[in-house]
């Protein structure tokens, strides 16, 4: 059994992980000039949702209203497009444990359709 202070340190070890594949996703990101949403944009009107992905537990009206209006805002192929890169990096960085599939399922919960999925192997070129 690991000693009590270590067991913190890997509660926390997953969610400094999903934040550093936020920031490196960020740093990597390809930056169309006709996009209109960026990486930054997409992670500011997501930061809301982290502690739902991190956790579970009730999924924050902010986060919602964060889904809303990136959806709304993902009207252009070009911007959708940018937005499914910018989600299908985070998703290959949480790929494999529940973050994925809490992340994957927060439109539902939240009532939105997104034009696209949240998935690590998603083709974001198909979404016109």
């Amino acid at each position: 059994m690991a000693p009590a202070g270590n067991r913190g340190a890997r509660a926390v070890a997953p969610a400094v992980l999903l934040v550093a594949a936020l920031v490196v996703a960020l740093a990597l990101a390809p930056r169309g000039a006709s996009a209109a949403l960026t990486c930054s944009t997409v992670y500011n009107e997501l930061m809301p949702c982290l502690g739902y992905v991190q956790s579970g537990g009730a999924v924050p009206r902010a986060c919602c209203s964060g889904i809303k209006t990136l959806v709304s805002r993902a009207r252009a192929t070009p911007d959708r497009r940018a937005a499914c890169a910018c989600l299908k990096t985070v998703a290959a960085a949480a790929a494999g444990g529940p973050y994925l599939g809490r992340a994957a399922g927060l439109p539902g919960r939240c009532g939105v359709q997104p034009p696209f999925k949240i998935d690590p192997n998603v083709n974001c070129n198909a979404y016109v």
